[in-house]
């Protein structure tokens, strides 16, 4: 007999989070792309990218038709119990860099 597994209907992360990992994995990412990733509609992810832009975690920068995103990894967490802890930890977890441009620039 196969046992299944049951998921419970919470996640530990919001689709913000989400959304901010899969950009900084992946930093040129189209929006489709990023809403497959997450499990969301391409209108919720541009809502959460600029949710994310608008509150300092994240750059858009427009090349052409693409854009490029950058993640600003020495920003604080919102919630007050771990607000003095940087996002750079939980995306050295989740979605670690190799030392390129994904990393935020100075």
């Amino acid at each position: 007999m196969v046992a299944t597994f049951h998921r419970p209907p919470w996640t530990f992360l919001t689709n913000h989070g989400h959304v901010l990992i899969t950009v900084a994995s992946n930093p040129d990412m189209l929006v489709q792309d990023i809403a497959e990733t997450v499990g969301i509609t391409p209108r919720g992810t541009l809502h959460i990218l600029a949710d994310l832009e608008e509150s300092g975690y994240l750059n858009r920068t427009k090349s052409g038709r693409r854009t490029h995103y950058t993640v600003k990894r020495h920003q604080h967490f919102r919630h007050p119990s771990i607000a003095h802890q940087e996002i750079d930890a939980l995306l050295n977890l989740l979605a670690p860099t190799d030392g390129d441009s994904r990393k935020e620039t100075p």
